[in-house]
């Protein structure tokens, strides 16, 4: 059962629409080791989210939302926080009204396997519900 308290934000260090998409596709495809969403590169292929990837944030504790970035700076008109400095890719946990930084770009970076994510994401989650 999800908690309805708390939800994980996931924002990518990409903007939303068309010709950026394409232009991350191409980018992650020709060179991977040079495009600077790391989030993306992990839990997305060359356009659609990853079956394992999406199983796993279904079946998590709490719901999820996934922005991009200038999604998410729209989003943050509307809502109190204070991230200013923070760098993307990054995950924050909304909790009680607020925007508490859970996973920062730093550590996003330092994984090289979907699988070392979602450690990370289920680790830290068990740390922050108990």
């Amino acid at each position: 059962m999800k908690e309805a308290k708390k939800e994980l934000i996931l924002v990518y260090n990409a903007d939303s629409g068309f010709f950026n998409t394409v232009k991350d596709a191409l980018h992650k495809s020709i060179s991977p080791s040079t495009y600077s969403c790391n989030l993306c590169g992990l839990t997305f292929g060359a356009i659609n989210m990853k079956t394992k990837w999406k199983e796993f944030i279904d079946n998590l504790e709490i719901p999820s939302k996934f922005y991009h970035r200038d999604e998410f700076f729209e989003m943050l008109k509307t809502h109190p926080h204070n991230i200013e400095n923070t760098k993307f890719p990054a995950v924050f946990l909304h909790s009680k009204g607020k925007l508490i930084l859970f996973i920062n770009s730093t550590e996003i970076n330092q994984i090289k396997r979907l699988e070392d994510l979602m450690d990370l994401v289920t680790k830290k989650l068990k740390n922050a519900t108990h």
